[in-house]
């Protein structure tokens, strides 16, 4: 039995190169970090400093210690013989498209038979900021107990964007049961470019190739205006009022609500675009109200 390339401790000081090549990770390494568009990245650059690749985010949010935490989880979940990355495109439509070789669903396992979130990372289509906008999101998710999957998406083009996450959310209706989940009460979360993709599932523009993915119970959308429709479903949104997207949002959510749509909406006043958890600012602590949001519509 071979034994998987675990250092003995990840820590601040660990390269992502180190990260990336570990046996653990073969065949999707390269997708943990924003990097697939950055041919010149420093492979010696430390787990302390990957901010440097995410300029859309709020600097001082990205936490190295749920980067830390994240890796180490991926890593334990590969030990215990368990899969964490699925591709949602056969190997005949990546032939057809190369582009979509650049995709797949990240699974961070809850109980048995519970439903499941969709976490969407912004980067403004140029990059996939997972690392800091979705794995640790959906880390805690799954610590409460649901499931959840962070995409890795084409970057470059909304539309595209758009279309991979109507893949991912029919490979996972598809196969609920081989990924031992519940196909009701799913949930969309997104922030910034990802809040758009996750705004096109709950406005009901997500389809693939003609089959019809039912709407999300709830949808989270962060610091990027909500563009809605009469028949949206429930709203948890955040945003922070030093962000360029505060008042698209503040817009957005009058529109909404005049619509009869429940929405649940926080504003912070200096978190700043793309905080992520929000660790070590006031927006700490919102994904524990979002969840409470998300657990009164599959309690319905």
């Amino acid at each position: 039995m071979s034994i998987i390339n675990k250092p003995f401790s990840i820590t601040a000081d660990t390269t992502i190169s180190d990260v990336i090549n570990n046996t653990a990770f073969a065949g999707f390494g390269q997708f943990i970090f924003p990097i697939k568009n950055k041919p010149d990245f420093d492979p010696n650059m430390r787990l302390c400093n990957i901010n440097t690749l995410l300029p859309y985010h709020n600097q001082s949010s990205i936490n190295t210690n749920t980067t830390i935490n994240v890796i180490n989880y991926m890593l334990d979940e590969v030990n215990n013989g368990r899969k964490i990355f699925y591709d949602f495109y056969a190997d005949s439509q990546k032939r057809d498209d190369p582009g979509k070789k650049s995709t797949g669903l990240f699974f961070f396992r809850g109980r048995r038979g519970a439903p499941f979130a969709v976490i969407c990372a912004g980067g403004g289509f140029n990059y996939v900021g997972s690392i800091h906008g979705s794995y640790p999101i959906a880390l805690e998710l799954s610590k409460k107990g649901y499931n959840a999957f962070s995409i890795e998406y084409r970057t470059g083009d909304k539309q595209k964007a758009i279309d991979d996450l109507a893949a991912a959310l029919s490979y996972i209706f598809d196969n609920s049961e081989t990924l031992q989940i519940s196909a009701n009460n799913y949930s969309v979360w997104g922030g910034s470019a990802g809040a758009k993709m996750a705004d096109a599932a709950g406005s009901g523009l997500v389809s693939f190739e003609g089959a019809n993915i039912p709407r999300p119970s709830m949808a989270v959308i962060a610091y990027t205006g909500i563009f809605g429709a009469k028949n949206y479903p429930p709203a948890f949104a955040i945003v922070s009022e030093d962000d360029s997207s505060y008042l698209i949002m503040e817009q957005s959510i009058k529109e909404i609500r005049n619509a009869g749509i429940d929405v649940e909406y926080h504003k912070y006043k200096k978190a700043g675009h793309g905080f992520g958890l929000g660790i070590g600012s006031e927006a700490e602590g919102w994904i524990n109200n979002a969840i409470l949001f998300w657990e009164k519509y599959i309690s319905k």
